[in-house]
């Protein structure tokens, strides 16, 4: 396979030669289905036979991290370094027998105890493993500092004083949006602590309080006319142009939250009845949404027409090498960023998906369409989730002011 990127015999001689000769062409054969372009197959070749010659000397022994380390700061530039790693990380997926996998990291001395925790959160809270990654990083964070405020105390030593401490300390790096999760996460730690009796006091209620009030802000949201002008000036001559405008006609019509228009499969379209059918959403449950003609129109062209032949039944696929489904949601809201920006629009600091699915409930409040529809169609299990968007309908608002006390009638 490594004739398809390079012809001449002495190259190909010195490609095949090192610790890692015999997985070379499979190797090559493993890029080329991935999808990688010509140039960014030979530059993964190229370092990963540099990286065969300097273990050479060492052909039969099992390559361990000190090896890959000791490599990688011999090379001159971060641009060649992160090349190199990507390489030997493919390499390390075809041929896992030629690589070690021992830990050469020092334990971590929480590690049980957060192993425990984790358990605890699966199992017996039944919470989502991203609300757990969360919560895990906030009782990492908890840890880190406890071992610093109080060195050799064990957690039973942990007072309402120290708690207090904690909290201030954590609350100076959370922002005003990130400081109530960040309270709920210690409380919910704390918690730990006592049913697992490594700490027999209930420090939770020390934890503070932090004011969360709902319905204090507007949300963010785009005028309905940007939206569709944005849409209409996305280029559909390219294979990217076409999904991306399947995308962002699908989110638009439909409200679809990132990680359901991401986990979307062909199998969940229905074609016939013009619906479409999303699995375990974020309420825990299916729901089905209309599939307009206009939207499903572009779904059926980039289907056919632009979507790349590979084994997926995802439907939105990536065109970025190695071509595949999206494996985060935020992919997709750097698309959406993207041709929001092509558009003419000025976004804030943080917006992607969301934003469209905030300014469909927008549109739709405004065209007075009933509450209870809108927050069905956005997957809201509480209809009070959909209440938000109330605010921003302005002339209802008018119609159901009383007269102000004492002015003209």
């Amino acid at each position: 396979m490594l004739e398809h990127y390079f012809k001449y015999p002495r190259v190909l001689r010195r490609l095949r030669s090192g610790a890692l000769s015999a997985e070379m062409d499979r190797i090559a054969a493993h890029l080329f289905e991935l999808g990688y372009k010509r140039g960014s197959a030979k530059l993964y070749i190229s370092r990963l036979a540099r990286f065969s010659e300097y273990l050479a000397h060492d052909a039969g022994a099992s390559i361990d991290r000190g090896m890959i380390d000791h490599f990688l700061c011999s090379l001159p530039t971060t641009t060649s370094r992160i090349a190199a790693q990507v390489a030997i990380g493919h390499a390390r997926r075809i041929a896992p027998h030629r690589f070690s996998t021992q830990q050469q990291a020092t334990p971590d001395p929480d590690g049980p105890l957060l192993a425990c925790y984790l358990d605890h959160l699966r199992q017996v809270r039944g919470l989502e493993p991203r609300t757990c990654e969360g919560l895990l990083v906030i009782a990492r964070r908890t840890l880190a500092w406890y071992h610093g405020h109080a060195p050799s105390q064990p957690l039973a030593a942990m007072t309402g004083k120290d708690v207090l401490a904690l909290v201030q300390h954590l609350s100076l790096s959370a922002n005003h949006y990130t400081r109530t999760s960040t309270t709920s996460g210690v409380r919910t730690f704390l918690r730990f602590l006592q049913w697992s009796d490594l700490n027999n006091q209930d420090l939770a209620r020390f934890v503070p309080r932090t004011p969360c009030w709902r319905l204090t802000h507007l949300p963010a949201r785009l005028a309905w006319e940007d939206v569709r002008r944005v849409i209409e000036t996305i280029d559909v001559t390219t294979p990217s142009g076409v999904r991306d405008h399947a995308l962002l006609l699908l989110l638009a019509t439909t409200g679809l939250r990132c990680k359901e228009l991401r986990s979307l499969e062909l199998q969940d379209i229905r074609w016939r009845s013009g619906e479409v059918l999303l699995h375990r959403t974020k309420a825990k449950r299916d729901r089905v949404v209309p599939l307009l003609q206009e939207a499903g129109a572009a779904l059926a062209e980039y289907v056919l027409h632009a979507r790349p032949r590979i084994c997926s039944q995802r439907v939105f696929l990536s065109y970025v090498p190695p071509i595949g489904p999206f494996r985060t949601s935020g992919a997709i809201s750097r698309i959406v960023r993207s041709r929001l920006e092509r558009g003419g629009i000025t976004l804030p600091r943080i917006a992607g998906a969301h934003l469209v699915r905030h300014s469909l409930a927008t549109q739709l409040v405004s065209k007075r369409r009933p509450i209870n529809e809108v927050a069905d169609l956005l997957g809201h299990r509480s209809i009070d989730t959909t209440a938000i968007y109330i605010k921003v309908a302005l002339p209802q608002l008018v119609d159901v002011a009383l007269p102000f006390p004492g002015g003209a009638s």
